[in-house]
């Protein structure tokens, strides 16, 4: 039936001029079509299509067939026949359709998919995609730079793998993008190359090229972690990734020195750069990412000058490590340390003259080193899971704290960027559902924290923004946890009349310590960790208490001070 009512509109559309071609006829032509897929006629659709009677209208309506097409090459199992006429149809239609209406349909389905989804619509289309820009006779670089921005968008939003094993498991496929983007993206720069007359189309996509190559800088070249030791590096696809961004940079007409030097300078010596000052910040951490992959993972570094000293390379980096130095995420951070690192061991001591100092980032990146510093012990806090740790860095917190108050205050360990440092510590990890046992070093050491700043700080001071996140503090972390504590009380108690039953058996029990099972443990020997557990949490309770007291006197006293 369905196959029927194609031929049909085919054959009324055979006597129609193709500028005679309404819109109902696109519609009814797609329609029947995908019902035509949907029944499984692949080789009738196919014969039609391929029928020369009917190229003029596979030309104009033919492009409403390839979005069934993918969807079917993408929802069918992999094993199934009809997939080999699936990708001959999608290459008949790429070959038959009109290239301009081809584009803006294969650039919707690159756009439409999200997640995991992503990386399979791209792999398939990116060789029909080049086909079709390579037949377009006008405008290409305009329809190079829309598909290569459509691309890196959808691709900025793939999680970048961290780990090797994250890497070879490429679960959201954006190592094979990468590397099948690069073989989309050669016959471009080939064009580029090719054209000895530098024609005005000819520099607007080297202009394209150039944007593409710096935002893949930024995403994902910016974030990605490099596999380590260095011999390892042929196996790495986002380090392969970048040495051919780099090498596209040269092929182009752009070298990394030519671009990095030329970075932040007021007089340009290059073109087609307009975009700089528009923008600046991505093209700062674009510069920053291409100085880390020069200097640090040695990609092209035999294009550098010999003639420039490692005093001067120093001063040039230091921007750029200020740039990496002022980013949150920890992969970022660490190769702004590795850039300081590889620039500071290529100079030679007492080599530096005074005048360094006059330059803005060899005083700002101390100060983002110390940020860096302060960064650590947090992600730490935030990651690691082991409760001794945990209290080790609020121990230090609290040092930090102590020493702003008498001293020089540090706006790190006071007011407003404390408050949100505090929402880190003071709380439970689950709530009243905290293993309280296993996090007893955390929250002891947090309990200790609240009750140095209770004391040190005065409500109508409040230097450290205590008092007024009390409330917020008093509901996440105080009250759940004398909840927690009534509830593991309880369960240990009973715990310990369990096992006292048991002795009088004299048999052998497990017992739940922590969350884990202690199997075959002598009844007395069970009744002394159960001891020991309920110690524990008497202990938290006394210093519970002693916090909330001095809550309760502190705001009493502060209450009665205004009422005077």
């Amino acid at each position: 039936m369905a196959v029927e009512e194609l031929q049909s509109i085919i054959k009324r559309c055979q006597i129609l001029e193709e500028q005679d071609f309404k819109e109902e006829d696109f519609g009814l032509f797609q329609l029947a079509g995908q019902r035509c897929l949907d029944e499984g006629h692949i080789d009738q659709l196919f014969e039609i299509i391929q029928n020369e009677k009917n190229k003029v209208i596979v030309k104009n309506m033919g492009w409403n067939l390839v979005g069934p097409v993918v969807r079917c090459l993408l929802w069918n199992d992999k094993e199934d026949d009809k997939r080999k006429y699936y990708f001959l149809m999608l290459d008949l239609l790429v070959e038959l359709c009109n290239p301009k209406e081809l584009l803006l349909g294969l650039l919707e389905l690159i756009e439409e998919p999200s997640g995991k989804q992503i990386s399979p619509v791209i792999l398939l289309l990116l060789r029909p995609l080049q086909t079709v820009i390579q037949k377009l006779r006008h405008n290409r670089a305009y329809s190079v730079g829309l598909a290569l921005s459509t691309l890196w968008s959808q691709l900025s939003v793939l999680p970048v793998p961290y780990t090797q094993g994250q890497m070879q498991a490429d679960e959201y496929g954006l190592c094979q993008c990468c590397e099948a983007l690069v073989e989309f993206t050669k016959p471009f720069v080939e064009e580029v190359t090719g054209d000895k007359e530098n024609s005005v189309e000819n520099e607007k996509l080297k202009d394209e090229l150039l944007k593409f190559c710096f935002k893949s800088l930024k995403c994902p070249l910016l974030t990605a972690q490099f596999l380590e030791p260095p011999e390892q590096a042929d196996t790495d696809p986002l380090r392969r990734f970048a040495a051919e961004i780099i090498g596209f940079l040269s092929a182009i007409g752009y070298p990394f020195p030519k671009v990095i030097f030329n970075h932040g300078r007021k007089k340009k010596t290059w073109d087609y750069l307009e975009f700089e000052e528009e923008e600046d910040k991505q093209l700062s951490d674009s510069m920053a990412s291409l100085a880390y992959l020069v200097f640090v993972q040695g990609i092209s570094i035999d294009q550098l000058p010999m003639v420039l000293s490692p005093s001067y390379l120093l001063q040039f980096n230091m921007g750029h490590i200020e740039v990496l130095l002022q980013r949150t995420e920890e992969s970022v951070l660490s190769k702004g340390l590795d850039l300081l690192e590889n620039s500071l061991l290529r100079t030679e001591d007492s080599s530096l003259l005074h005048q360094c100092l006059e330059i803005k980032s060899f005083l700002t990146v101390p100060q983002a080193i110390y940020v860096t510093i302060l960064f650590i012990p947090l992600y730490v806090l935030i990651n690691c899971n082991h409760s001794g740790v945990e209290a080790f860095i609020i121990q230090n917190i609290k040092n930090q704290i102590d020493m702003s108050l008498k001293g020089t205050p540090n706006k790190w360990f006071t007011g407003p960027q404390l408050v949100s440092l505090l929402h880190l510590v003071l709380f439970l990890p689950e709530g009243a559902e905290t293993d309280l046992l296993q996090n007893s070093d955390r929250i002891m050491a947090s309990l200790n924290l609240l009750r140095y700043l209770v004391i040190k700080d005065n409500e109508n001071d409040n230097q450290t923004g205590l008092w007024t996140e009390l409330e917020k503090i008093e509901n996440n972390f105080l009250k759940p946890l004398h909840t927690g504590l009534n509830m593991s009380k309880a369960h240990y108690e009973a715990e310990i009349k369990n096992s006292q039953e048991v002795q009088k058996s004299k048999d052998l029990c497990s017992v739940t310590v922590g969350g884990e099972e202690i199997p075959n443990m002598p009844p007395e020997m069970q009744l002394k960790v159960l001891h020991s557990a309920l110690f524990t949490f008497d202990l938290i309770e006394s210093v519970l208490a002693r916090v909330e007291e001095l809550i309760e006197i502190k705001t009493k006293s502060t209450s009665d001070e205004n009422m005077r």
